[in-house]
């Protein structure tokens, strides 16, 4: 599946939270992930974070999609990282 992660997060988590979806996803811009991810790796990635964040503070926003192709994104302004570049 493909996964849209951004996150709002205490700043003395956020060095935290970044590395952990990095392991995960590709970055895309400030609190923002994308990438290819199993179920098995989505639940681990969830568990994860559930660890790191202070769920009465912070909050992380999951999309999930059933392929890429299905993603249909715009970018105004410059976009910081092209993830077919990456993938290519």
């Amino acid at each position: 599946m493909y996964v849209v992660i951004v996150y709002d997060v205490e700043q003395i988590r956020v060095n935290k939270v970044c590395k952990c979806l990095r392991r995960f996803l590709h970055w895309v811009q400030n609190s923002a992930f994308e990438g290819d991810l199993s179920e098995s790796q989505l639940e681990r990635l969830k568990m994860e974070l559930k660890k790191l964040i202070d769920p009465e503070h912070d909050s992380v926003y999951i999309y999930r999609l059933p392929h890429k192709k299905y993603l249909r994104k715009e970018t105004i302004g410059r976009e910081k990282v092209i993830i077919d570049q990456i993938l290519g």
